[in-house]
């Protein structure tokens, strides 16, 4: 049974024990407005919590995505550079940027439960 944290950089973490997925969450992709571009992180590099991990790019703007944990990225979603548009149309599930395998599962207690990370983005409008 996975679980999903919020970053405050906008970024959702799906865990399933020692595996994590990763994503943008739908509030970014409302600011980013349409997708155009997408570059992943290559397969097997290790990301720190932190580092920049991936780059969005949309019609407004060109931003990055990090890292909401520490790992090993062991896999990462080839459809969305095909199709950027996916990270418009289900951010939070067809559009994952990446996958990894935790290296610091306690970096998690640093990230926000669903219920704190609206209460987060209300507070920024």
């Amino acid at each position: 049974m996975s679980k999903t944290y919020y970053s405050d950089e906008h970024e959702w973490i799906a865990v399933d024990g020692d595996k994590a997925t990763i994503g943008i969450t739908n509030y970014a992709q409302e600011q980013l407005g349409d997708v155009v571009f997408v570059e992943l992180p290559e397969v097997g590099k290790t990301l720190s919590q932190g580092d920049e991990a991936a780059v969005v790019e949309s019609v407004k703007a060109a931003s990055e995505v990090y890292a909401a944990v520490s790992g090993e990225v062991t896999e990462v979603n080839g459809a969305v550079e095909e199709e950027p548009s996916k990270v418009n149309e289900d951010p939070e599930n067809e559009g994952w940027f990446f996958k990894l395998t935790l290296s610091d599962s306690s970096e998690l207690d640093k990230l926000m439960d669903a219920e704190a990370y609206k209460k987060f983005i209300e507070g920024l409008d």
